[in-house]
């Protein structure tokens, strides 16, 4: 068994921002000399997630509306009364829904993902900001 951590570090913009990462997760990958195992994608940030969609306009605007609608965003959120100057309560919340990780089965050196399947960052801040992702391979 061995590991493989590589570090990632991303520009953002905010506002539910979708940003394909599907490259340099199988860059990290391929920088292992692991063949067989899984690939954790961990963002370390509460108002960002990582998820795995089918990467195409239509869903990129389809998620920002989901979540538009599922927590929009509020300035009565606690987090925004309690702490003067926020306004990101919501993306707080999006973020522990969705989580901040995803694991991906990999074969012979490649990510078994579906057809359309994409892995993807998004940032639901609302502001722009550099997001850090831990990608960890582990196999054999």
């Amino acid at each position: 068994m061995g590991v493989h951590t590589v570090s990632l570090t991303i520009r953002m913009e905010g506002g539910t921002q979708v940003d394909n990462i599907t490259k340099s997760v199988a860059d990290a990958l391929a920088g292992s000399t692991l063949k067989a195992g899984i690939v954790t994608v961990f963002v370390k940030h509460t108002t960002a997630s990582v998820m795995i969609i089918e990467d195409e306009p239509g869903i990129r605007a389809d998620t920002k509306t989901f979540w538009d609608r599922l927590v929009p965003p509020d300035l009565r959120w606690q987090h925004n009364t309690v702490n003067p100057g926020e306004d990101n309560g919501h993306s707080h919340l999006r973020g522990q829904l969705q989580g901040p990780s995803v694991t991906i089965p990999f074969a012979a050196g490649a990510l078994l993902l579906g057809t359309w399947q994409q892995i993807v960052l998004v940032d639901f801040d609302t502001r722009a900001r550099k997001r850090e992702l831990v990608v960890q391979v582990l196999g054999e």
